[in-house]
């Protein structure tokens, strides 16, 4: 049976939509004929904005350049039926490294910024017959240790948790979701994980037996926006192809 998603007329917006698992998403809306706008700090390279969607420079962190990202966005194009919540990450740290700072940064980025950019969206969605769906893309760090990385870690947990308490105020016009993401095979993965070896060893730890691809991410984000999902918010869905076997079980089978 083959099931396609059409978002014609549709207005999305993607944040930090052109690399990594933001380009896959943003090149899995467009597929579904969405019109589709992302953004991010910097202008990118050319051939890093998906052909049929447009960009904005807008830092997420900035109250004012959030208004005037989404007011332009609904200037243009009349509407916003879609917000994703992308833009995130930090680097490796230990959290008794880090200083005040960095860890405020962190926990700006991951959590307040995709509150920002939610209410923004929210207030549009609001006014529209339709409504509108959110789509917040978090972690697996979200429901694990994560080591190097607690900041960012605890910042996903809050958004797992800002997604259900949003559900309920922002009900029943606009849906809100997360998705926790695991490992996902971007341009830098092989530099991330140690090379192409040190790759390969992460993936054989994963049930699936590989990362997942960015493309792959989108399809759950699509998903979650759809008339599929009418009835899904305040969700939480886990993309991480099986999740973590217990460290215990690999040890077992050394020690028998």
């Amino acid at each position: 049976m083959s099931v396609t998603l059409d978002l014609s007329g549709q207005v999305v917006l993607v944040t930090g939509g052109v690399r990594g698992v933001g380009l896959g998403i943003t090149r899995t809306f467009v597929r579904a004929d969405a019109r589709v706008v992302t953004c991010s700090r910097t202008r990118p390279e050319a051939p890093s904005v998906v052909e049929g969607s447009s960009h904005v420079v807008a830092d997420v962190r900035d109250p004012e350049a959030v208004a005037r990202l989404v007011e332009g966005i609904v200037a243009e194009h009349g509407r916003l039926d879609v917000l994703v919540n992308n833009a995130g990450g930090a680097p490796y740290s230990l959290a008794a490294d880090g200083s005040p700072s960095f860890h405020t940064k962190v926990v700006d980025l991951n959590l307040l910024s995709p509150l920002l950019v939610s209410q923004a969206a929210n207030e549009v969605m609001q006014t529209q017959d339709e409504g509108g769906s959110i789509v917040m893309i978090s972690s697996i760090s979200a429901t694990r240790p994560s080591p190097g990385t607690a900041a960012y870690g605890a910042a996903k947990a809050g958004v797992d948790s800002l997604v259900r308490s949003l559900a309920v105020e922002w009900a029943p016009r606009v849906r809100v979701n997360s998705i926790d993401v695991g490992l996902v095979r971007t341009e830098r993965s092989d530099l991330h994980y140690g090379g192409a070896e040190g790759a390969a060893a992460i993936e054989a730890t994963i049930p699936l037996g590989r990362f997942a691809s960015p493309d792959e991410i989108g399809a759950v984000a699509l998903f979650l926006a759809s008339p599929l999902a009418s009835y899904v918010s305040g969700a939480t869905l886990a993309a991480h192809g099986g999740g973590e076997p217990p460290p215990f079980l690999a040890a077992a089978k050394e020690h028998p």
